[in-house]
C-alpha cells in the first residue's frame, strides 16, 4: 500500500497519535551507517565552489524529480548527484542558491539560501522520513533555510547579479500543482532569472559536445547526432548545423566557444561542477573504494558460482545480494548480464535469458555505496573454461587494458588513452583476420576506452585535457563481433569487455577493482572454486 489516496481514509485521534508519534522519531539517526558524507565535506564543497564563482554571481541547484514507477508508485528516488555534493540534501522539491558575495539582509547576512520540502507527518508515514527546515539546519548545517512553497515570491532579484549559473532545467516533472513542488520552482526561477525555454534535448546534446567531443571521437559524436537532426529544434539550431555540415577540429574549437557564449549560466556551471566533481577528494575517495571493492567482491563470487544451467537474472540477483550484504544501498546502473549473443549488445538490460549454456557472459554491474557508484566488467566462460576462439579475443582485449593501465598517470592527454586502446584492438584483429586495416576497429569496437566515475556512472570531469592525481577513471577497451559480422563465422557471438576502475597518480594508476580476477587463467581458476550459492535449494515452483 503506496499510494497517497490511501491516507484519506486516515482520520481519528487514533492516527493522529500515531502521526505525532511518528513526527517526534523523524530525525532519528540511530542504526544508521557511520560513514555518510559529513557536513562539514559539503560545507567545504560549497567554498570551493565560490572560489572559482566571479564577483557578483549566483549558482542555483535544483533537486530531481519524482519519477511514476506505475500509477501512483514513484521509483526509488535518486537525489541529484550536484545538489547532494554541495549539501547533502538528498529529497525532491528543492532549490539551493549559492552566492559568491556576502547578501545583505537588514541586520544579518548571508551567503546561501536553501528551500526544502516541508515536513508532513501524515505522508512521512506512508513515504519516508522528511527532514524539513529543521532537520537541514540541525544535520546539514545551513543557516538560512525556507519552506519550497516560499521560494516563488521570496524577494531575490537575479537580475542584479553579473551572473547566474544553473544546469539544463529538471524534465518531465509532475505534481498536484502546490507551490513547493519542483515545477513551480523551476517556473519561478527562469521567470525571476529571464531564462529562454530551450528544447530540453538538444540543450543535453550542446551541453554533451561541449564536455566530450574531441577530435578523436567526433565521428562517434556526429553518428549519435543523425538520427535527431530532422527534428525542427536541430534544424533551427545554427551550432548543430555547422558542426554536422563541417566536423572538423577548427570547427569543434568554434562550436564550443559559441555554445559558451550562447548558454553561457550552463556552460559555466557545468566548468566548475566538472573541475570540482572531477578530482576526488580524500572522503570521496573513501567511499568510492568501498563501492568498487564491493563490486568486485560480487564479481569474483559470480565467477565461483555460474554454471551454464543458471539464468542471466539468477547471476544479477547474486550480484546484487552480495551488494546488499556488505550495505550497498543500490546498483550505479541498470545491471548488464548477457550471455553469448546478448553480450554483443552494448547496454542488454534485460537479463531474460533462461540459460546461460556454454557460452562467454558478459557483466556488467556496479555497485553504489552512499551515492558513489562502482563500474565493473567481467567476462565470464558459463562453463568455467574459455575456448581458443573466447580466450583470443578476451587476451587481446586484456592485452589493450594493459597498455591503457601504463599511461594512466598525471599529466597524460586524456584522449591517449582512446588513441592506445583504438591501436592494441585494431593490430590484434588484423592479426586474427578478423579485419583487414586499422580503419575497421570500430566496428567491433564502438565505445570509448574510458571515462570518469563518482556520484553519477559516467561522472564529471574533464575530458579535452590531461588526467590529474584523484581522478578516478574506468578503463573498459571491449571487442563485440556479433552473428553476420563480415568475419569468420567462428568468431560470432563473442563479445568480451574488461573493466576496472583506477585512481590516476602522480607517477602511475591504481587498479581499485583488483579483487576481481582479470586474466584468463584466474579467471579459470576462481570458476573452479567452490561458492556459498552452491548449496542453495529453493523448492520448484507448481
Amino acid at each position: 500500500m503506496r499510494s497517497y489516496h490511501k491516507i484519506l481514509f486516515v482520520a481519528g485521534a487514533m492516527c493522529l497519535g500515531v502521526f505525532q508519534g511518528f513526527s517526534q522519531s523523524v530525525n532519528s539517526t540511530e542504526n544508521l551507517p557511520k560513514d555518510y558524507l559529513s557536513k562539514e565535506f559539503h560545507a567545504g564543497r560549497r567554498q570551493a565552489l565560490r572560489n572559482l564563482m566571479p564577483a557578483n554571481s549566483v549558482t542555483v541547484i535544483f533537486s530531481y524529480p519524482d519519477q511514476v514507477f506505475s500509477n501512483d508508485v514513484n521509483y526509488v528516488y535518486h537525489p541529484n548527484p550536484d545538489l547532494y555534493y554541495f549539501s547533502g540534501y538528498k529529497e525532491p522539491n528543492a532549490v539551493l542558491l549559492i552566492f559568491k558575495d556576502v547578501q545583505a539582509d537588514g541586520d544579518s547576512s548571508y551567503n546561501e539560501l536553501f528551500f526544502v520540502r516541508h515536513r508532513d507527518p501524515q505522508r512521512e508515514q506512508w513515504t519516508g522520513r522528511r527532514l524539513g527546515v529543521e532537520g537541514v539546519k540541525t544535520q546539514l548545517g545551513f543557516k538560512r533555510v525556507y519552506n519550497s512553497e516560499a521560494f516563488v515570491n521570496f524577494p531575490i532579484d537575479f537580475k542584479k547579479f553579473s551572473a547566474v549559473f544553473y544546469d539544463e532545467m529538471p524534465a518531465d516533472v509532475t505534481g498536484d500543482g502546490s507551490a513547493g513542488e519542483l515545477k513551480n520552482l523551476v517556473n519561478a526561477f527562469k521567470s525571476k532569472a529571464n531564462i529562454p525555454n530551450i528544447d530540453r534535448q538538444l540543450m543535453g546534446d550542446l551541453s554533451l559536445i561541449n564536455k566530450r567531443a574531441m577530435p578523436g571521437n567526433l565521428a562517434r559524436i556526429i553518428n549519435y547526432l543523425k538520427p535527431k537532426l530532422d527534428k525542427e529544434a536541430y534544424k533551427n539550431s545554427a551550432i548543430i548545423q555547422e558542426l554536422v555540415n563541417k566536423p572538423d577540429s577548427a570547427t569543434l574549437v568554434d562550436v564550443k566557444a559559441k555554445i559558451n557564449a550562447s548558454f553561457s549560466g550552463i556552460s559555466n556551471y557545468n566548468n566548475y561542477t566538472n573541475t570540482l566533481r572531477g578530482i576526488k577528494t580524500p572522503e570521496e575517495l573513501v567511499l568510492l573504494k568501498k563501492s568498487v571493492e564491493i563490486s568486485s567482491i560480487a564479481h569474483a563470487e559470480i565467477m565461483r558460482s555460474i554454471k551454464p544451467q543458471m539464468s542471466e537474472r539468477e547471476l544479477e540477483g547474486i550480484f546484487m545480494y552480495v551488494h546488499k550484504k556488505y550495505g550497498a544501498e543500490d546498483e550505479g546502473y541498470p545491471p548488464i548480464v548477457g550471455a553469448g549473443a546478448n553480450g554483443c549488445i552494448l547496454h542488454y538490460e534485460e537479463n531474460s535469458a533462461t540459460k546461460l549454456d556454454n557460452q562467454l557472459t558478459l557483466m556488467d554491474v556496479g555497485a553504489e555505496y552512499h551515492g558513489y557508484s562502482a563500474d565493473v566488467t567481467r567476462t565470464v566462460p558459463a562453463n568455467g573454461k574459455f575456448t581458443d576462439d573466447q580466450r583470443a579475443i578476451y587476451q587481446l582485449v586484456y592485452d589493450a587494458q594493459e597498455e591503457v593501465f601504463k599511461l594512466c598517470k598525471e599529466g597524460t592527454l586524456y584522449a591517449k588513452l582512446e588513441k592506445k586502446s583504438e591501436q592494441v584492438l585494431a593490430a590484434g584483429l588484423i592479426k586474427l583476420g578478423i579485419i583487414k586495416d586499422a580503419s575497421e576497429v570500430r566496428k567491433y569496437y564502438p565505445h570509448g576506452c574510458s571515462h570518469h566515475l563518482g556520484l553519477d556512472v559516467h561522472d564529471k570531469g574533464g575530458y579535452d585535457g590531461n588526467l590529474s592525481a584523484n581522478m578516478v577513471i574506468t578503463v573498459e577497451p571491449g571487442i563485440y563481433i556479433p552473428a553476420g559480422s563480415p568475419c569468420d563465422k567462428k568468431w560470432w557471438n563473442i563479445g568480451v569487455r574488461i573493466e576496472d576502475d583506477v585512481q590516476i597518480g602522480k607517477n602511475g594508476g591504481t587498479i581499485l577493482s583488483i579483487d576481481a580476477p582479470r586474466k584468463w587463467q584466474d579467471v579459470e581458476k576462481m570458476a573452479a572454486d567452490k561458492s556459498i550459492f552452491d548449496n542453495a535449494r529453493f523448492p520448484e515452483l507448481k
